[in-house]
């Protein structure tokens, strides 16, 4: 099932990257024909197929997001039972996610990736925004507040991705301390959740229309020196991502883990190469965890609790890719992010990395989700898509290597507890 699976979305992928070639071919033909019938009525097509696509994507955004983080955090009951175990692992996958998020956004600013580029496209989509003033901290946690614990079917209705979140949390953390009494609720959530991805999984069976589509859209009404941009900004994106994985992570596994680098990466290479050519962390999971037991000399009740949490709680390569994302697409669309809307990005990316699932199609939406928390038009996602599969290749082999070094750092300072139960 894994090998048919991982057909499936190589074949997914393949079909979007040559929709995306004829896209940009197709939308270049219409640059040749301007003010002609032709061209308007495609422009009316193509806008009527983006539009079907992003609606389609917005509707299962708020189900989709509720279902996995509650069957996120609900599987995490075992946690209750490990005691110092659980709680060096969460603070191990808090540390490194905020750096991530750290040095994304920081990078993102200091090559101003984005900058100097309006795209018009987008203007429809940001009629209606307002940017929130500049809020102190006392303000910013009051205004936070107010907007996310609120009633949660007004959430729901209005699409309140944050408030959403907040629930969903509740409800997870709810589920895990109810234990047996929740049972049967847990087994419809994960249920509910098994039916939102079949329904994701019916929506980008139409992708490859929709990036069509999009992009065909894009080209013909903006100048292309945007693609410029985007590969500044997939060059950024990459360079940040990989100085994460060689020295950030390498550091504090030397610091915290009391091992070498070069050791690490001898003992690891077979599951991040795995990585790299799969794009998931869930197909290279049992490589991880033998590598972590046999190479890294880490004891199997530890990799077999730290490795499969960290595959749903520490994905540090997706969080800083998101995070720099939402500006990127925030300097192409003219906006200028402040400090409160940055810290509501992290969080975001933060809550949409800890609930992601490991496949492509779930993780395009959760970028909509970060770009829509700051008011992002989330149709900006056609212009991520080309390069989305090159970059995923990087960010899930410093995603798995998380989860590698952090167990090597909870076995550490868990030696003399007993966490076999």
């Amino acid at each position: 099932m894994p090998t048919e699976k991982n057909n499936a979305d190589m074949n997914l992928n393949t079909q979007i990257l040559i929709a995306a070639i004829l896209g940009l071919a197709f939308g270049f033909l219409l640059t040749m024909y301007p003010d002609t019938a032709f061209v308007k009525h495609s422009l009316y097509g193509l806008g009527i197929l983006s539009s079907v696509f992003i609606g389609l994507l917005k509707m299962l955004l708020v189900p989709l997001i509720f279902s996995s983080i509650v069957v996120g955090v609900s599987n995490l009951q075992a946690g209750g039972q490990l005691g110092p175990v659980w709680k060096i692992t969460f603070l191990c996958c808090l540390t490194t996610t905020t750096l991530a998020l750290i040095l994304g956004i920081s990078c993102a600013h200091l090559f101003e990736v984005g900058r100097g580029i309006d795209i018009s496209i987008f203007q429809t989509s940001m009629q209606n925004y307002q940017a929130p003033d500049s809020l102190n901290p006392a303000s910013f946690f009051t205004n936070f507040i107010q907007n996310t614990l609120i009633n949660p079917f007004k959430a729901f209705s209005d699409g309140n991705v944050l408030a959403v979140v907040v629930f969903a949390l509740f409800v997870g953390v709810a589920l895990v301390q109810g234990g047996e009494r929740f049972k049967s609720i847990r087994l419809l959530s994960h249920q509910f959740f098994e039916m939102m991805m079949l329904l994701v999984g019916w929506v980008m069976k139409l992708a490859p229309l929709g990036i069509f589509a999009l992009l065909a859209k894009l080209m013909a009404t903006e100048d292309i020196s945007v693609l410029s941009r985007l590969a500044e900004f997939a060059v950024v994106v990459t360079g940040t991502t990989i100085f994460h994985g060689a020295v950030v992570l390498p550091l504090l596994l030397w610091i915290f883990g009391r091992m070498s680098p070069w050791t690490f990466f001898k003992g690891t290479r077979t599951a991040l190469i795995t990585a790299f050519a799969t794009s998931s962390s869930s197909a290279t999971m049992p490589l991880s965890m033998k590598c972590a037991q046999e190479n890294l000399g880490v004891r199997p009740q530890t990799a077999g609790f730290v490795i499969p949490l960290g595959t749903q709680l520490n994905m540090d390569g997706t969080a800083l890719y998101e995070a720099a994302a939402a500006l990127f697409v925030a300097n192409l669309v003219g906006l200028d992010l402040n400090l409160t809307q940055q810290i509501i990005v992290c969080l975001t990316a933060m809550i949409a990395s800890l609930g992601a699932p490991g496949i492509p199609s779930a993780g395009m939406v959760t970028m909509i989700m970060v770009l829509q928390s700051v008011g992002l038009p989330a149709e900006a996602i056609a212009i991520l898509l080309p390069i989305d599969r090159l970059l995923d290749t990087v960010r899930t082999v410093v995603n798995v290597q998380g989860d590698m070094m952090i167990s090597v750092v909870v076995d550490r300072y868990t030696k003399d507890k007993d966490i076999s139960a």
